[in-house]
């Protein structure tokens, strides 16, 4: 699993040996059980996580008691509660594992240690940021532009990883539909 968050890291930024051995030497391993819960709401979200195998789900409960999916992170992604991460407050959001999941995890704390001893580490979390800020973004201008058959259609298109290995219930978190209306539109694509 180290070699895969080393190979991550290097496409996203230069890196000398040395500084890949230190980064890499700040991340720990995780190995959480299925559907069991990282961050909960209330909780301040004190680690970023790499999924080096399995899923993690971002996900919030609305007022109806209706779990709403943000983020979905399969192999080779990072996934935090980030606005948590960064503030240092309590997480509105929850992390869960949704497979058997392994994880290399890194502290709050040492990856700001790590902005401060290498600088180039500054460039991957500008870049992670930037890919968060995003993937945020197209997911809020599909819910306000397309309706609910055109967010499945593009999500086949661009992510059908997803659709295959995620319950129904899941995929119609991730799209902010009724499991009903999933099923309807499998049946009619």
């Amino acid at each position: 699993m180290y070699s895969q968050l080393a190979d991550y890291i290097s496409k996203e930024i230069a890196v000398t040996d040395t500084e890949l051995t230190t980064i890499l030497s700040f991340f720990k391993p995780l190995k959480p059980k299925k559907n069991e819960l990282l961050v909960t709401n209330g909780q301040t979200s004190q680690r970023m996580f790499f999924v080096g195998q399995g899923c993690l789900r971002i996900f919030f409960i609305n007022e109806d008691g209706q779990d709403a999916t943000r983020y979905l992170a399969f192999e080779n992604n990072f996934a935090t509660a980030l606005v948590s991460f960064i503030t240092n407050k309590p997480s509105l959001e929850y992390i869960q594992a949704l497979e058997q999941t392994e994880l290399l995890y890194i502290t709050q704390q040492d990856f700001y240690t790590l902005l401060e001893e290498i600088p180039v580490w500054e460039k991957f979390y500008r870049h992670y940021l930037e890919m968060a800020y995003v993937n945020n973004t197209n997911r809020l201008m599909s819910f306000i532009t397309m309706d609910a058959g055109e967010r499945y259609r593009e999500l086949l298109a661009i992510n059908p990883k997803l659709v295959n290995r995620l319950s129904n219930k899941m995929v119609a978190s991730y799209l902010n539909i009724s499991q009903e209306t999933l099923s309807r539109l499998k049946s009619k694509i």
